[in-house]
């Protein structure tokens, strides 16, 4: 996602909230491998808000619901929000709501951009699925790989995976 809408990461302050192998180590590796500056907060991390006030990237990914609040991000923060949380609400049908870890409602009014949950990296997660799944199809009868910046999905906008 920074990639496709080309948000800088190079000397970047980037807070990766949680540590996880299968989502916050291996985001962290990426964005330092990018040449951001990370630093990688979990449940023992002391101070939280203060790290995450100091962050032009953040990258929520801990599986607590609304846990960031709008204050502790820095005006103009781009946060991608990874959580995906169950919230009871009594309105709905279900007698639940889907929210990430970011409280969207509030932090969308200080961020510069942010993913919205659910509709923002779910649906990134199975176009970029099906696409190694298409590269995998492709190795095997000996073509080369789809390169990342020139694939299939290159003219569609997010608003194309949201879903109303």
């Amino acid at each position: 996602l920074l990639q496709r809408y080309n948000i800088q990461i190079s000397s970047k302050e980037c807070v990766v909230l949680g540590r996880s192998n299968i989502v916050g180590m291996p985001v962290a590796a990426l964005l330092q491998s990018c040449n951001g500056t990370v630093t990688v907060c979990h449940s023992r991390t002391q101070n939280i808000p203060q790290k995450v006030r100091q962050a032009d990237i953040v990258i929520a990914a801990l599986g607590k619901a609304e846990f960031v609040k709008a204050e502790w991000l820095k005006p103009g923060a781009v946060v991608i929000d990874v959580g995906i949380n169950s919230k009871p609400d009594a309105t709905k049908k279900r007698g639940y709501r889907l929210v990430g870890d970011v409280d969207y409602t509030e932090c969308v009014k200080v961020a510069s951009a942010m993913t919205p949950v659910p509709g923002g990296v779910g649906p990134m997660t199975i176009v970029m699925l099906m696409k190694n799944t298409i590269n995998l199809a492709r190795h095997s009868i000996g073509l080369p790989r789809m390169p990342l910046r020139n694939s299939i999905h290159r003219n569609l906008s997010h608003r194309d995976f949201i879903s109303t």
